[in-house]
């Protein structure tokens, strides 16, 4: 098949799922579902500012194409994402928005909210880390040879890495058929990579089970902690904080 026989059979299939995620109310769902809860109908009707029946309606079209999944509890039905590969798309359709106008540093730090400061430096996506810390974890595995690139955007653990791994308590998850155990996946806001994939879930978990990393229940901003900022710093030569990202936007 030649690529112009591809790129013709592969174009219907990308038109239909842009216009399926394209609808407004759909795509504020899925972003509502995109650090990996499961949240109801109600909720998520609130969220995309649209009548239970019309919820119900995007919530029928987002599950006949796969992209979620749903849990019934009594009468109550709970939706969340299917997978961390939508979260990943999601996340890198988001990073293909271009800048609409360029800003100095100064005005950024005026506009920006703290709360979307937050968001920059650390939040969730689907189960694993990103933003400004996780793209600066992924790139210290990378630096010490704890994770190599095996194929495009694909992460292998090395020995070193599976014993760093055993150190910190991090659940080594079983390779994939491409022998690999993590994902490159493209950052909203940073347009960099972060880790994704089975590592970067088991990572993430691990770090906020043994308390350096601490998640909020109503956003998805994530905190490094005082212990977890000592500990990244021990371990992986990572200085970065929220502190740090407001301080460096604020220079002119």
């Amino acid at each position: 098949m030649s690529a112009y026989d591809r790129s013709m059979d592969m174009g219907p299939d990308i038109a239909s799922m842009a216009a399926l995620i394209g609808d407004p109310v759909r795509a504020s769902i899925l972003a509502a579902l995109i650090d990996g809860r499961a949240l109801p109908a109600g909720e998520l009707a609130f969220i995309g500012n649209v009548a239970p029946q019309t919820a119900s309606f995007h919530l029928s079209k987002l599950l006949q194409a796969l992209l979620i999944t749903v849990e019934r509890q009594g009468k109550y039905s709970y939706y969340r994402l299917a997978n961390d590969t939508v979260a990943s798309a999601l996340e890198s359709l988001a990073a293909l928005v271009p800048v609409r106008e360029q800003v100095t540093a100064r005005s950024i730090a005026r506009r920006e909210s703290e709360a979307i400061r937050e968001l920059r430096f650390a939040r969730s996506c689907y189960k694993h880390l990103a933003g400004r810390l996780a793209i600066e974890i992924n790139k210290a595995l990378l630096e010490k040879r704890f994770t190599v690139p095996i194929a495009s955007k694909a992460y292998s653990l090395t020995g070193e890495g599976r014993e760093w791994c055993r150190e910190v308590g991090v659940r080594i998850p079983q390779r994939t058929r491409a022998k690999s155990e993590g994902r490159a996946c493209l950052d909203w806001t940073e347009r960099r990579h972060h880790l994704g994939g089975p590592l970067g879930m088991a990572l993430f978990a691990r770090l906020k089970e043994i308390g350096w990393l601490a998640t909020n229940s109503r956003t998805r901003a994530v905190r490094l902690t005082h212990s977890g900022s000592a500990e990244l710093y021990k371990r992986l030569g990572i200085t970065c904080s929220l502190k740090s990202q407001v301080s460096s936007s604020a220079v002119a």
